[in-house]
């Protein structure tokens, strides 16, 4: 008998396998984004209760985005070495302990005190929501077979899509669990659920998963491929074009000048994050005429990029002519959330896109590092732009940002039907 014959049958997992590994890895990751939305609106709300500025409820989540920068840059290079189930689980149980350590928050403390313990316990939450997102999105990557472009695509936008329209009910869930159980029970009752989802996860999920044939040197967390390179610095400018209106400026916005209760805020958020949710997850349908069928290549990502920024820039025209503000913020919040979802699906593709399987951990966390980045960048600004110019001045930057993005990704180099890492390397 050959050796070839000798080889095991089952190399590659069966479908009914792969989809149950998928299955278990998105219902955790599932998990997780309920609980950070929750928590986001939580301290949101809760603090800006209590008095905190735009600029101090920035800084709560400064190290909630700064972690997330380092999570993703050397959590890719933990995952390829010990697998995916590892770093999904530790993400879970770093998500358990701050809410639980969060949850002993004093209201008796000084203010400095209770900055520096919320921004710690952020700290762990953005770690414990990159790590899980980081080795969700790789998952997909190795249970896809190779050179299923299009299903890459779907399932991507699918996983992604879901996510965020989960993340919106999270928004729901903050505020419902604030008013009924208070601040505390609400971050006590979802730390025992996240603890359920751990012990799942870890019955049910193989080991294995992800975790590379030949160990990556510690040196290889930065991207040698030109074409991942790119995508990470349009990824960064995309999601700060996000987060500089997102995080602070809207919200306080909507609930200062125009306002709004606090409950219709939280309504509001969850509802703009769900819709944008399903646009993701339904965008291999919506471009499927653009693209003719096929998987979504460089040119889409910056035309989508150009065009966000043209949306976005009615939003402060319309205040600037006194159109009605209520109709004019919602309204392009609306197209903005349409077109950023398209755009934000298409870089999700194009990641695993350009990384081989082996290394596709890594590709992705210095991705999502650059992505962390862009929130860091977007949440500062999005304090101070608002409270030194107002909610004008955080949307002008969304544009520039957006432009930014639309004119890296024209950059990118061009996605070959089976990308290994030497064909990503994109040189002209």
């Amino acid at each position: 008998m050959t050796a070839a014959a000798r080889a095991p049958a089952a190399a590659a997992p069966s479908p009914a396998i792969g989809i149950r590994n998928y299955a278990i890895v998105t219902a955790a990751y599932w998990a997780l984004t309920l609980t950070d939305g929750a928590l986001r609106m939580l301290v949101l709300l809760h603090f800006n209760q209590l008095g905190y500025t735009p600029v101090q409820l920035a800084v709560l989540f400064l190290l909630y985005e700064f972690f997330g920068i380092v999570t993703n840059l050397v959590g890719g290079w933990v995952a390829s070495r010990t697998g995916l189930r590892f770093t999904l689980v530790l993400g879970l149980v770093l998500q358990v302990v701050a809410l639980g350590l969060l949850a002993l928050l004093n209201r008796g403390w000084s203010l400095a005190l209770s900055v520096a313990y919320v921004m710690g316990c952020q700290a762990l939450s953005g770690i414990a929501k990159d790590l899980t997102k980081m080795s969700a999105k790789s998952a997909v990557k190795v249970l896809v077979p190779k050179g299923d472009d299009s299903g890459l695509f779907t399932w991507v936008a699918v996983l992604t899509g879901s996510k965020n329209a989960l993340k919106g009910a999270g928004f729901f869930l903050g505020g419902f669990l604030l008013s009924q159980a208070g601040f505390r029970g609400a971050l006590v009752a979802m730390a025992g659920g996240v603890l359920v989802v751990v012990l799942c996860v870890l019955a049910l999920l193989p080991a294995a998963i992800g975790r590379a044939t030949h160990k990556a040197r510690f040196s290889g967390i930065l991207s040698n491929s030109s074409g991942i390179n790119r995508l990470s610095l349009a990824r960064l400018a995309l999601f700060a074009a996000r987060d500089v209106w997102f995080v602070v400026s809207v919200p306080i916005f909507l609930a200062s000048v125009l306002g709004w209760s606090f409950t219709q805020v939280g309504a509001f958020m969850a509802l703009w994050v769900m819709a944008y949710g399903g646009v993701q997850s339904a965008s291999p349908v919506l471009l499927a005429r653009l693209t003719h069928g096929t998987a979504p290549g460089p040119m889409l990502a910056g035309g989508l990029g150009l065009g966000l920024a043209a949306v976005t820039a009615l939003i402060p025209i319309g205040l600037r002519v006194h159109a009605p503000p209520s109709w004019t913020m919602l309204g392009g919040l609306a197209l903005f959330g349409v077109v950023f979802a398209l755009n934000s699906s298409v870089h999700s593709y194009l990641v695993l896109a350009y990384s081989e399987a082996d290394r596709v951990s890594l590709s992705v966390g210095f991705y999502y590092m650059a992505n962390a980045c862009g929130r860091l960048l977007g949440t500062l600004l999005s304090g101070v732009l608002y409270q030194f110019a107002g909610v004008s001045a955080s949307l002008w930057g969304a544009v520039v940002l957006a432009a930014a993005a639309g004119v890296g990704a024209m950059r990118l180099p061009p996605v070959t039907t089976e990308v290994a890492w030497s064909g990503a390397k994109g040189d002209e």
